[in-house]
């Protein structure tokens, strides 16, 4: 439950920078400082998790298996490359987050972008996608507390589509529009919304259809890798008492 209400303050605390980065950009001066704010931002929040990530005191065969999630959605999404925003990745990293919770989930979502993206071209979007996906990971925990259904996490994924469009609409608006008004943010949101659509679908699709099924095989491993570091007084003493 920590966990889980540290990843939705988090969540809030990110939410509402990107909201002053709008905010800030809503004028001429603004529109200088946006792309260094965004950049900032996505930055700090990459690196916050890095520091978390390495000080958690994750055992070496999770470390692996993070690894191997992160490889694996991205070679997922190379195949799909060629219908844009149609990608399995996303429900990759949010049934990795479910299961390891909420900073192995961003690390699972960051790898998605920086292994991906050496086939598919890597530039200043790397960060923001690193930070997109890595957030939809990042928050998955928190449906811990609801009755794992295809439906929910079905709704999960349909609401990242968004979340995800957003985010990369933030580096698009501050880096290539101007000026940085709140109005051009919305035109910049909504050429994209079709792309962002075709991305919400495939992600409600995929995890609708495999997000359970997934989540299942993944508990199964997170289980076989799980020490259990016991007292040895406490042996002892169970082994006096045989």
């Amino acid at each position: 439950m920590k966990r889980n209400r540290g990843s939705l303050l988090l969540g809030g605390l990110i939410a509402a920078t990107l909201l002053v980065v709008v905010i800030l950009g809503s004028d001429e001066a603004g529109s200088a400082r946006g792309p260094f704010i965004a950049v900032g931002v996505a930055a700090g929040v990459a690196l916050l998790f890095a520091g978390l990530f390495e000080s958690s005191g994750i055992q070496v065969r999770e470390i692996a298996i993070v690894a191997l999630l992160g490889t694996l959605s991205a070679l997922l999404r190379v195949p799909f490359a060629a219908i844009p925003s149609l990608q399995p990745s996303t429900y990759l990293v949010i049934c990795s987050g479910f299961v390891f919770g909420p900073v192995a989930g961003f690390m699972v979502g960051a790898l998605t972008a920086v292994v991906s993206n050496f086939f598919l071209g890597h530039g200043p979007w790397t960060l923001f996608q690193m930070v997109a996906w890595g957030l939809a990971g990042a928050s998955a925990p928190l449906l811990r507390t609801l009755p794992l259904r295809s439906g929910m996490l079905a709704g999960f994924g349909l609401v990242w589509g968004f979340v995800f469009g957003a985010i990369m609409n933030i580096w698009t608006w501050v880096s290539f529009v101007y000026p940085n008004t709140i109005e051009t943010f919305l035109v910049t949101w909504a050429n994209s919304i079709w792309s962002d659509a075709l991305h919400a679908a495939g992600n409600a699709l995929f995890l609708g259809l495999l997000g359970v099924r997934t989540i299942a095989i993944l508990r199964r491993y997170h289980g076989r890798f799980q020490w259990v570091r016991l007292d040895p007084e406490a042996l002892d003493a169970a082994d006096q008492s045989r």
